[in-house]
């Protein structure tokens, strides 16, 4: 489990399966780290560079095979601060990221909708890349976040150019009430 709040970035390369990352943090095997948003399991680390073995279902919903910059997060430690929101790292899928337009200290970024309009509700929560960021508005075919200066500086959000797949996840919580909805309980 996550908070979408990133640590650092990395330089990624995917071949034959496999992820290679450098990490901006020390982790050992089997340690889990969210990468751009998704749950990898950490297979080998030299002290710099951090192997990750990558299934087709992942490669399928994420944006990892092509990935040049990613955004990294070590998972949370029970006990631990919560500051973003609860991120699972099970990427739901991909999005194309649209425009952005700055005013003064904040940067509006729109996104196409996701297949799940329904987990896309303004002051609600979304990852997009790892990143926990709040809608700000809802269109028919878009949505809008508010991103501030240091999280386009810390992250590979402020990389992003129109046409860019984006990984997101429809908050955890917003995918149970659906559930429950649904289940007319």
């Amino acid at each position: 489990m996550f908070s979408g709040i990133v640590e650092g970035t990395g330089r990624a390369h995917y071949s034959a399966g496999r992820l290679h990352v450098e990490l901006p943090f020390e982790v050992k095997p089997g340690d889990s780290v969210a990468v751009n948003g998704a749950c990898l399991t950490v297979v080998e680390f030299d002290g710099r560079i951090a192997a990750f073995d990558v299934g087709e279902e992942t490669l399928r919903r994420t944006n990892l095979r092509g990935a040049k910059v990613v955004n990294l997060e070590r998972a949370l430690k029970l006990g631990e601060r919560l500051d973003g929101h609860i991120v699972t790292g099970h990427v739901d899928g991909t999005v194309r990221f649209l425009t952005a337009r700055s005013s003064r200290n904040t940067t509006l970024m729109a996104f196409e909708m996701p297949a799940e309009r329904w987990g896309v509700a303004e002051k609600g929560s979304i990852a997009l890349n790892g990143v926990s960021l709040t809608v700000a508005r809802v269109e028919s075919n878009r949505f809008w976040v508010q991103v501030i200066p240091y999280t386009l500086e810390k992250t590979n959000l402020g990389l992003l150019r129109p046409g860019k797949k984006v990984n997101y996840e429809i908050d955890v919580l917003a995918r149970y009430v659906k559930r429950i909805m649904e289940a007319g309980t």
